[in-house]
């Protein structure tokens, strides 16, 4: 009966990894065309630069070069939570190779709980005021106008700022998906441990 009840907890946890790593998916697949667009956007800008020098006009504006920086910002933002999924961050340690299976999951487990998971709750924290006062909101609790680009023509502030704790949120769903497998992986799902060896880089595979 415990054996049950523990089955259906884990199974249940693990349909919440999977909708948290199908939406990981999708935000690999948006980074990729971040990607694109970035490279479009750079290159628009060097072609209207030269262009405009040639002609005498000026084609390009700040607001589109500093579109490219913000764009290539996301991408690594949105970026960084595909990688933790699918295990494509460097590793340099040489023991870990050698582990078993468990032991892998072990030390991933233990990792992820001490560390990644409170640098996320900590990024999260320490970047909320910084982005509401880029918003507008005032040390009074009131509203202002809120933070735009210094240079003539520029982009708002505070749209790209709020970004990073909402990177910094998906990373901490993606860590908790990562902890929930690694956590079955040790209690004795090997159809997890095949599952995480399919989807991570061949380097880092559990065997």
């Amino acid at each position: 009966m415990r054996n049950s009840k523990r089955f259906a907890f884990i199974s249940k946890l693990l349909r919440f990894s999977q909708f948290i790593d199908n939406g990981a998916d999708k935000l690999g697949w948006l980074s990729n065309w971040l990607v694109l667009l970035t490279i479009g956007v750079g290159f628009f800008n060097v072609v209207a630069r030269y262009m405009g020098r040639f002609i005498g006009v000026q084609l390009s504006s700040n607001a589109l070069l500093e579109l490219q920086w913000y764009l290539f910002s996301l991408t690594f933002l949105f970026g960084f939570v595909y990688i933790l999924r699918h295990g494509e961050n460097v590793r340099v340690d040489f023991l870990y190779t050698n582990m078993s299976q468990k032991k892998r999951a072990l030390v991933d487990f233990m990792g992820t709980v001490l560390f990644l998971i409170p640098f996320c709750l900590i990024g999260i924290w320490v970047t909320i005021n910084p982005v509401l006062q880029s918003w507008g909101r005032l040390s009074d609790g009131s509203w202002g106008t809120w933070e735009i680009s210094s240079d003539a023509n520029g982009l708002p502030r505070a749209p790209i700022k709020t970004m990073v704790p909402v990177a910094l949120l998906l990373l901490l769903l993606q860590s908790i998906s990562q902890a929930i497998k690694y956590l079955a992986v040790l209690l004795g799902y090997h159809q997890v441990a095949e599952q995480i060896r399919l989807e991570t880089s061949e380097n880092i595979n559990i065997e």
